[in-house]
This record gives structure tokens, sequence and C-alpha cells, in this order.
């Protein structure tokens, strides 16, 4: 959707107080909530992204943390690059250029405009992890991005695991479950046979860029939907409109239990 469509779409201006508004009818404040966005489902909001990192601050409060996958995905192997390829003969050069992840200065890529705003805010932190990263703001930021292990980054030792731990909340704000990356840590602990994968990326290492490897198991979000759809039919979910966006609040605990069973019975 345009921003010319996103003006289209609504009769006035969505506000960030507005927004704060509708956010606080579903109770997010003091709660550990995961965060997902499509900012072109909210309508036109003055300020962008901005404008919606500052309501949902406002609407979870200092008591509360905010969660917000910050993934890198083309912080791999470029042989492997799809969207888009890159010619055979650029590929020496690129794996020799790439630069190392950094968690303050390495801009997200594919998760959307209300993530990469949110990281840049000075009191956000941000995990370690050169490809699974999450950001985080509030009162347990700094644990719940503390100790992010490379070897599956969306596992046990990850900001997920941090969130349910914590009896998180997963919000997606016109999203779908395609998209919702607690359903990765559901499929980590699921019990069903897969094969295990090696990754690499470029890192810092004692200050020294690096290339370097970390285990993982493999992994798709093509039956995603279907599982979240079964979740919200057998278990539910608390449904609101956030500015234009369908919003739906769920438990990340619950949904993690679920998905974890189901993917070891249907996969």
């Amino acid at each position: 959707m345009s921003e010319g469509d996103a003006v289209a779409a609504v009769d006035e201006p969505v506000t960030p107080a507005r927004l704060a508004s509708d956010l606080r009818d579903l109770e997010v404040a003091g709660e550990t909530v995961i965060v997902h966005s499509s900012m072109s489902s909210l309508g036109w909001v003055p300020g962008g992204a901005q404008g919606v990192v500052g309501a949902l601050r406002d609407a979870v409060t200092e008591s509360g943390t905010i969660v917000v996958p910050t993934h890198t995905s083309h912080l791999c192997t470029p042989s492997v690059w799809q969207n888009p390829p890159i010619p055979d003969a650029w590929l020496p050069a690129v794996r020799e250029s790439m630069p190392a992840f950094r968690p303050d200065a390495t801009p997200s890529r594919g998760v959307g405009a209300v993530p990469e705003c949110f990281r840049t805010y000075p009191d956000t932190v941000r995990s370690d992890h050169l490809q699974y990263s999450f950001a985080a703001w509030g009162a347990d930021a700094d644990a719940i991005v503390a100790g992010h292990e490379l070897d599956r980054g969306l596992g046990e030792k990850s900001p997920l695991s941090a969130v349910y731990d914590r009896d998180g909340l997963v919000l997606m704000l016109g999203t779908d479950h395609e998209t919702n990356t607690s359903l990765h840590l559901a499929e980590t602990r699921a019990e069903y046979e897969r094969d295990e994968t090696v990754e690499e990326g470029p890192l810092l290492v004692d200050g020294e860029r690096e290339w370097v490897e970390f285990a993982d198991v493999e992994r798709t979000t093509d039956d995603f939907p279907v599982v979240g759809a079964a979740f919200e039919d057998d278990v539910g979910v608390e449904r609101g409109r956030v500015g234009a966006a369908d919003a739906k609040l769920l438990d990340q605990r619950a949904l993690v239990d679920y998905a974890a069973e189901w993917f070891s019975r249907n996969r």
C-alpha cells in the first residue's frame, strides 16, 4: 500500500494519541509484548513509524517491555541470496567487503518500518545475533536481549524464550501468523525429523571482522498460517482495532506450547 492509499483508507489522520488509546483498550500497559506490525494497515499516521513507536511506548509504559524483531537476513553467504540474487562473479568481492553485524548500527531487513525506527531510539537495546536480533525497551529490556546465542538463534537462548519465561504477549497489528516469530520458538522445541543446518555471517570477534559459523535447524513458515488459525479456533485470541488495523493479542506461552505440539504431530 502506498502512502496515498493509506490517506485514502481513512477519513482523518490516525494520530499517535489515537493509536495509544486503542492500544490501551487492549490492556497492554505493564506487559511484556512482542510486536509485529504493518505500517500501511494502520492508516495515515502523522510522523509515520516514529508516531507508531511513540504510541506503543506510551501504551505499554516503562513498567512493561516492548520487543520487536530486527532481523538481518542479508548477513549470510551471498551465494544463497534470492531477493535479489547477485551474479556469481560478484560473490568474492561481496563476501570480502560485507560489513560485520553491529547491534548499534546495522539496519534491519524485511521486518518493516516500525521495528527499524524502534531500534534507533537511544534507550532501546538490541541483542547480538548477527541474523536474528531483537530490540527491546522497558523494564526487562536488558535481560530479554542478553545472552542471545548464535546457535539456534530463535530457540532457547533467544529473546523469544525470554518473552516466554515472562508470560509475554504477542501483538499483531495488521499482520498474520506468517510473520509471527514466536512460532519459530515452537518449531525449535517441536519433536519431528528435520535437517540440521550450518549458517554463517560476518561478525566482530575481538574487534576484527570474521565470518563465523553457527548451527540451526531447518525452518519453514509455510504452515504458520495454518497453526495460527488452529490456535485461534482452539484457544482464542483477543481482537481489537488499532487505528485502521485489525489487531490481535495472544498469550505467547500458550501459542508456543500449542504450536510445538501441533508441529510434532503434523510435520
